[in-house]
């Protein structure tokens, strides 16, 4: 087959590796926008299912990327000064940049074409220059726009606002930390992704962000202020910016996930809130999801596009409906506040439904069997 993929992040690049890999006969064009060593944000996160998945698909790429991988199983709520620690969680986070390039170099391998700042001015007519046409260009995606009628996006604007920064702090496991000030309710989402960096993302209400003054406030004074509020759990480390800027999370759904030889992936098809799971662990399986659907169908590709999308949509709403129970807790934490360290943090374990009292035991006798303690 042709196969042509506007979007050179995750899901376009892995789709076309696997695909490769599968059939070398394959010719794959992949045009991407940006130069390719351009990224935004930090490092991304992947759950230990999530590996397996990785490792079954390719397990060349697999092994590239966990060699780079800091690991941890505990998650830790911080509210009130007081740090809750749950253990029996696996995850691991990478740089999305060195993500990036395993992913490049392994198309290199397989022959697969890249075309880095390559702006397509013509997408229909790249579509019809192929078999298989795949938008992979992200949340903005043109490939989306410019087909809606067909696709029918549902998207929505969610009111809170958040800012992805990095800091030489390193937390040693998924932390959520909480603070409260006269503007009002702040919450950091933060991993380490190698030796000497985390992930540190900031979110707040509308009512927080205003009285704060972040509207008036420039790139730097926002990051200033926010290591104030974040003061004692940064121990003195600053925050860093990659072109951060506060932005409204943006949650994506399609009622039709392809047209004809034309189909979706990765944000561009779906988000799902961060603070459930990674946009790209998301790409990563949609790939091997479709990829699986090419092995059993081969050239028809009508029916494996049919097929994707009966067996992956169900997957991704589900996920989707927990992530959104999670979204809802975030934008309403000034309810929450007045929650203890030890309530705050159960709350937050079995915030989307997906995580119950005796998965949680599983995970960890020691927190239920405190929790129940103080609030049995």
């Amino acid at each position: 087959m042709k196969i042509n993929i506007i979007g050179g992040g995750p899901a376009g690049l892995y789709f076309a590796i696997l695909m490769k890999k599968t059939n070398p006969n394959h010719n794959i064009k992949v045009y991407e926008r940006n130069a390719a060593d351009s990224t935004f944000g930090w490092g991304v996160v992947f759950s230990g299912k999530t590996q397996e998945n990785l490792k079954e698909a390719d397990a060349v790429s697999h092994k590239a990327i966990t060699e780079t991988f800091a690991e941890w199983d505990n998650v830790d709520v911080v509210h009130r000064g007081e740090k809750v620690t749950i253990r029996g969680n696996r995850f691991s986070g990478i740089a999305r940049i060195e993500m990036l390039k395993i992913l490049q170099k392994r198309c290199a391998e397989l022959d697969v074409e890249l075309n880095f700042e390559t702006e397509i001015d013509d997408v229909e007519k790249l579509a019809g220059d192929c078999d298989l046409f795949m938008g992979a260009d992200g949340i903005n995606s043109t490939v989306r726009r410019l087909y809606a009628e067909q696709f029918k996006p549902d998207l929505s604007t969610r009111p809170n606002k958040y800012i992805w920064f990095g800091t030489h702090q390193l937390f040693h496991g998924l932390t959520l930390t909480f603070k409260q000030n006269e503007y009002g309710v702040f919450a950091s989402h933060s991993y380490k992704f190698n030796n000497d960096t985390s992930t540190f993302i900031v979110e707040c209400d509308p009512q927080t962000w205003d009285a704060a003054g972040f509207e008036k406030m420039n790139e730097e004074d926002t990051r200033k202020s926010l290591e104030r509020v974040f003061k004692e759990d940064l121990h003195g480390h600053h925050l860093m910016s990659n072109n951060s800027k506060w932005i409204n999370f943006v949650n994506v759904k399609n009622n039709h996930w392809h047209y004809q030889n034309i189909a979706l992936l990765g944000d561009a098809l779906h988000t799902a809130h961060f603070s459930i799971g990674s946009g790209t662990k998301l790409a990563l399986e949609d790939s091997i999801a479709l990829h699986r659907c090419f092995a059993e169908n081969k050239t028809d590709i009508e029916k494996a596009l049919s097929e994707f999308e009966t067996t992956r949509k169900p997957v991704v709403e589900s996920l989707q409906s927990a992530a959104y129970e999670s979204l809802m807790l975030f934008e309403n934490l000034k309810d929450f506040m007045h929650l203890t360290p030890l309530e705050l943090a159960y709350k937050m374990m079995t915030r989307s439904g997906r995580v119950d009292v005796e998965s949680l035991r599983k995970r960890d006798p020691d927190f239920v069997a405190k929790y129940e303690s103080a609030h049995g």
